[in-house]
């Protein structure tokens, strides 16, 4: 099989974003989760255990510097990924900083902005999550009625099941998307036919929403998809099974720790990650030393949701990468490091 392009920056660095940039468009038409891989698996690389080793305030300063660069960059994606990087523990002006991007010029920026505020339930945005329900892009309207509801005013929610149905496969891979994040087990019954979308990345984003629901049938086309022939449906599949951080699928996850791509490997570490499992460790260490910048932007988003602290050195290097993606990666993941207990 040819090698395509495996991904776009937007699922190397976050599956939160608008799905219809996520780059897993119309490959696997058959929806059946495509064609399982012949080659038996074979051991990951080897790992040390984890070290005791304490916190560095300096490089989290670091981290926190980078992202503050990232939000004044000119390039949209870069602020959008720099706005999620807030989350993971800027600190308390974080939300202030959320607060100003909700007005940014850009629909994808307004878009993070909007689910930031929701999922941190930032209270001083509420009034401009009620101008932005209005907004001329249907995406962020959606995401500002997911923030309200996430605020406790749901006067706008029913019309996420209008949107569920839009004309337009980006927006209803975001009403999937902010379904399964609100955690509301009546959604089920919107997400169900979304499983039959015409889209292929609607239903891998309608699949994810209902596993973060607890429903097996959204279980079963994630585990299908993980074995697709596509890499990159490979590898948003594996990112939903991760999602609901339920253990279970460990064992779907630690299979694609081998596979014949390095990109696929590297999000399979970053999922055993958010499943709390640093197996992936050893895939994340010969990453971060790939010339490849796609390669050492995955391994530190791999090493922030193992969350070990002793990849603190290997982050420190990433972040003096010269590739800015790489950097903010980097700072992502430092926030996200955590002493051993």
């Amino acid at each position: 099989m040819k090698r395509a392009t495996l991904i776009s920056l937007p699922l190397l660095l976050s599956f939160t974003l608008p799905f219809g940039l996520l780059g897993c468009g119309g490959h696997n038409k058959s929806g059946n989760g495509g064609v399982r891989l012949s080659k038996p698996p074979k051991a990951p690389p080897s790992y040390p255990p984890p070290a005791n080793v304490p916190i560095d305030p300096a490089l989290q300063n670091a981290a926190r510097q980078e992202i503050v660069s990232a939000l004044r960059s000119s390039a949209p994606l870069v602020r959008a990924h720099a706005i999620e990087a807030i989350r993971e523990g800027y600190g308390p002006t974080g939300e202030e900083n959320i607060v100003r991007f909700m007005q940014d010029p850009d629909a994808i920026v307004r878009f993070a902005a909007a689910l930031a505020a929701g999922e941190m339930k930032i209270a001083q945005a509420h009034d401009q999550l009620l101008v932005m329900s209005d907004d001329a892009d249907p995406t962020v309207r959606v995401g500002a009625k997911f923030a309200l509801h996430r605020l406790g005013d749901t006067r706008q929610s029913h019309d996420l099941e209008a949107t569920s149905r839009d004309l337009n496969p980006t927006v209803r891979g975001d009403t999937a998307l902010v379904l399964g994040l609100l955690g509301e087990p009546s959604a089920t019954r919107i997400l169900l036919p979304m499983l039959f979308d015409a889209s292929p990345a609607v239903r891998l984003e309608a699949a994810e929403a209902l596993w973060r629901l607890g429903n097996e049938q959204g279980l079963n086309n994630l585990v299908g998809a993980s074995v697709s022939q596509f890499p990159d449906d490979r590898m948003i599949a594996l990112l939903a099974l991760a999602a609901p951080h339920d253990r279970r699928v460990l064992g779907h996850l630690q299979g694609a720790l081998t596979s014949e791509y390095d990109e696929v490997s590297l999000v399979a570490a970053r999922a055993c990650g958010m499943v709390g499992s640093d197996m992936g460790y050893g895939v994340a260490v010969k990453g971060a030393g790939s010339a490849d910048p796609r390669q050492r932007l995955l391994a530190a988003l791999a090493f922030g949701a193992i969350g070990r602290a002793d990849a603190q050195d290997k982050l420190g290097a990433l972040l003096k990468d010269a590739d800015q993606d790489v950097r903010l990666a980097a700072a992502t993941a430092i926030l996200q490091l955590r002493p051993q207990s």
